[in-house]
């Protein structure tokens, strides 16, 4: 699977984690994000995941920042994204079964490092369950 992966300044550590868990479970990474801890701006770093998920060059993104509602604000600007926020592997599971998260996003500030790798792999691992969701979906654009 190819995945984009992008982060502001809060998420660096943890991207750096899960990039390293991707790619040793084969996945493709397309790092998006900053490779400093030096303030940047969380748009930057949000519009390069989302425009390689809406264009269908990734097949899946993961963004970072403190909070997590920056980047997923900016994110869901996209006609053909829906990108999650989550803190919880249930959670995680969630966003993909029922809304079919095509990025997940993690609040760096509010996280461990465990509890980000164990939402990561949940996610991956987890299908979307069509049916009434879909008609939900279905709904979301504007």
């Amino acid at each position: 699977m190819k995945i984009a992966i992008g982060n502001d300044h809060a998420g660096t550590e943890y991207k750096n984690a899960i990039v390293t868990y991707l790619e040793a479970e084969g996945h493709e990474v397309i790092n998006c994000g900053t490779n400093s801890d030096d303030s940047v701006d969380y748009p930057d770093f949000a519009h390069l995941v989302s425009e390689k998920v809406t264009n269908a060059k990734v097949d899946l993104g993961i963004l970072l920042c403190g909070t997590g509602n920056g980047v997923a604000i900016t994110a869901n600007k996209y006609a053909k994204v829906r990108a999650g926020l989550a803190w919880t592997k249930e959670i995680a599971a969630i966003i993909k079964q029922h809304n079919n998260a095509n990025i997940l996003v993690i609040p760096a500030r509010f996280t461990a490092e465990a509890q980000v790798l164990e939402m990561v792999e949940t996610y991956l691992a987890t299908d979307f369950e069509g049916g009434r969701h879909q008609r939900r979906i279905d709904k979301i654009s504007c």
